[in-house]
């Protein structure tokens, strides 16, 4: 059990930080669009991240430099996109009453894209998480991986499900806008990190 609390204070302690990820489950938990598929997707894919990292991918990953740097390019490109129409929404507070028509597919589609462009991502889940794992041994590195895995799960299904109970009292045209505006300033922040970090 203490191998597998480990995993679990260790994946919390990598995904708890606000982040690109982070910021568009709150966004979209808070306008309740989709936020059940997303958090899904997040979930299954640190699962397929942690899984991958412990079975000792990470060493490839850490090799792939020139992966990497296309991830860290794209990353930030779709990072400053997002913060943009984050910014032009904040502009439209009218537009920040409803959410409307909830469009799935390019919710889901851009939660993916947070997920998987983000070059950090592989560096902390498989490679950082999956060496911890390992750390433990061959009997007991799975045991911390269902402890990562177990963080994850609590994380953003908190996370998500918290915005969207929270929706109701966060539905004035002012708290939009603010959220909004915090979200783009965010992404921009995290945009100018990527381009200044050297991953790999």
């Amino acid at each position: 059990m203490t191998t597998y609390f480990t995993g679990l204070l260790t994946g919390l302690g990598l995904i708890v930080a606000i982040g690109a990820q982070n910021a568009y489950i709150i966004r979209q938990g808070v306008r309740r669009a989709g936020i059940g598929g997303i958090v899904l997707i997040c979930i299954l894919s640190d699962v397929v991240l942690i899984l991958a990292g412990t079975a000792g991918i990470g060493v490839l990953v850490a090799r792939a430099g020139w992966l990497l740097q296309i991830l860290r390019w794209a990353g930030a490109g779709y990072l400053v996109w997002f913060a943009i129409a984050s910014l032009r929404s904040a502009s439209r507070p009218a537009a920040l009453l409803a959410a409307g028509p909830t469009r799935n597919h390019r919710v889901y589609l851009t939660a993916l894209a947070l997920t998987w462009l983000n070059p950090h991502v592989y560096l902390d889940t498989v490679i950082l998480l999956g060496s911890l794992a390992n750390q433990h041994g061959p009997d007991h590195r799975w045991v911390f991986a269902a402890g990562a895995v177990t963080g994850s799960a609590v994380w953003f299904s908190g996370l998500g499900f918290g915005a969207r109970a929270m929706a109701g009292p966060l539905s004035r045209a002012s708290v939009w806008r603010a959220l909004d505006l915090v979200i783009g300033v965010t992404m921009l922040i995290l945009a100018a990190r990527l381009l200044m970090s050297r991953p790999g």
